[in-house]
């Protein structure tokens, strides 16, 4: 299973990397959230994942293509934190200042046991990074999966079409069960193949073959129990590989 992952220019998108190279078996492709779309065939990807990042979601420049994937891809997407404000923002939701900020705050999650927390325990750990949040009541074409245990909503989908996201880090080493939600994404993308769908997945649609985008390189996987190495390779440029940059600001 192929995955395109949008990177915001966040430190946790090389750990997202690495879970989702473990989970699909294969490395996903990473571009950065300023790169030319239109040069980007989605029908090449089986689904795609938009990563945390710093800032807020209506500006360009923080989210930047993340927006146009969201709103116009037939392809499965999950958000996480910034992509899950992301997703909110763009079906007419609310992205407001938290009621506290949550910097590694380990939070216990409760959710509706359906779609990425299928087999799931009630009440697992998660860590969150954010100071933002998505307020509730969510426009109708959204539903609610899932919140922490100060009433934050911790996770949404779209009633219609399969996008999903979650606010919390399921990527991190501090979250219990991250290893299962992207395994059931996988899954959900895997039943959605096998389901009569529209064959064009591009954004936009292209008429002619374009070459490959130059940003579509994958990183070197580094094991997962190694921070220190993993945040050493995202920060250079070993051969082959683009960099993850170093987050732009704060969250």
């Amino acid at each position: 299973m192929k995955t395109l992952l949008i990177d915001n220019y966040d430190s946790y998108t090389y750990n997202l990397f690495q879970l989702i190279a473990e989970v699909n078996g294969e490395e996903p492709v990473v571009i950065r959230n300023d790169s030319d779309l239109s040069a980007l065939d989605l029908s090449r990807f089986d689904n795609v994942v938009v990563s945390p990042g710093p800032g807020h979601p209506a500006a360009p420049r923080d989210f930047g293509i993340g927006a146009r994937v969201f709103a116009e891809s037939a392809l499965p997407v999950l958000g996480v934190c910034l992509g899950h404000q992301g997703l909110a923002l763009g079906e007419g939701g609310v992205v407001e200042s938290a009621p506290e900020p949550r910097h590694g705050h380990l939070s216990t999650i409760r959710h509706d046991g359906r779609d990425l927390f299928q087999g799931m325990p009630q009440g697992f750990t998660a860590v969150r990074y954010h100071s933002l949040a998505v307020r509730e009541p969510l426009p109708e074409s959204l539903e609610a999966t899932a919140w922490a245990e100060d009433g934050v909503l911790m996770g949404l989908r779209h009633r219609t079409r399969p996008l999903w996201g979650v606010q919390f880090h399921p990527e991190s080493v501090l979250t219990e069960h991250g290893h299962r939600m992207l395994v059931n994404f996988r899954n959900l993308t895997a039943e959605r193949a096998h389901k009569p769908r529209a064959k064009n997945t591009a954004v936009p649609p292209s008429d002619t073959p374009r070459a490959p985008h130059p940003l579509l390189r994958s990183h070197a996987l580094v094991p997962r129990s190694n921070p220190a190495v993993a945040r050493s390779h995202a920060l250079g440029t070993p051969a082959g590989a683009v960099a993850i940059p170093p987050p732009r600001g704060p969250r």
